[in-house]
């Protein structure tokens, strides 16, 4: 989840092998970094503050601590364009690791456990989503993409983590979720 949040812990959930508490354990994992990104969103730039960043300095506290995108942007914005600008900056650096470690994952994963198990539970080495993120990014990278396909791109991109974490939710028993929290807590 240092990477990108909520999108990693799916991404690097998707290439683990099944077993009856995956779904629980990546809600509670989503759970709290929603939870832990929030309040750093707003403790964060306080704390901070007190410990005397400026506004590059503390673009970089920002954008390399807090987990989600949405929560270092508003982090960064209420501490100046110049702070946000370079916490942005700094969490999407982060993000695009996201494919090389999840890539860097399933090659680990199919290294440990019996490929035949894998297999079962994957049609490939490398999860398709993380082809057409490469690709997408590539794209982006490489054209100019006009404003509105970037817009309604990015609409979708929400909707469809949105229904992921949905999805998750869905199918996750509150019970379940707190017997994961115990576990998780009392290490």
């Amino acid at each position: 989840v240092a990477i990108c949040g909520a999108s990693a812990a799916i991404a690097i959930s998707a290439v683990l092998p099944h077993d009856d508490r995956k779904e629980e354990r990546l809600l509670f994992t989503i759970l709290g970094v929603t939870l832990l990104s929030t309040v750093s969103m707003v403790a964060y730039p306080l704390i901070g503050s007190q410990l005397g960043f400026n506004n590059f300095e503390m673009g970089i506290f920002l954008g390399a601590t807090i987990h989600d995108v949405a929560q270092v942007v508003g982090a960064g914005f209420s501490v100046s364009k110049e702070t946000g600008e370079i916490a942005t900056t700094i969490k999407l650096i982060r993000v695009a690791m996201l494919a090389p470690v999840v890539i860097l994952a399933s090659i680990v994963i199919w290294s440990i456990w019996e490929p035949s198990q894998v297999k079962k539970e994957r049609s490939g080495f490398v999860p398709p989503f993380v082809i057409i993120f490469i690709l997408l990014a590539s794209l982006n990278s490489l054209f100019t993409i006009p404003e509105n396909i970037l817009s309604i791109a990015s609409k979708t991109t929400r909707w469809a983590l949105l229904i992921a974490i949905a999805a998750v939710g869905m199918k996750t028993r509150f019970q379940d979720i707190t017997k994961v929290g115990k576990s998780a807590f009392s290490m």
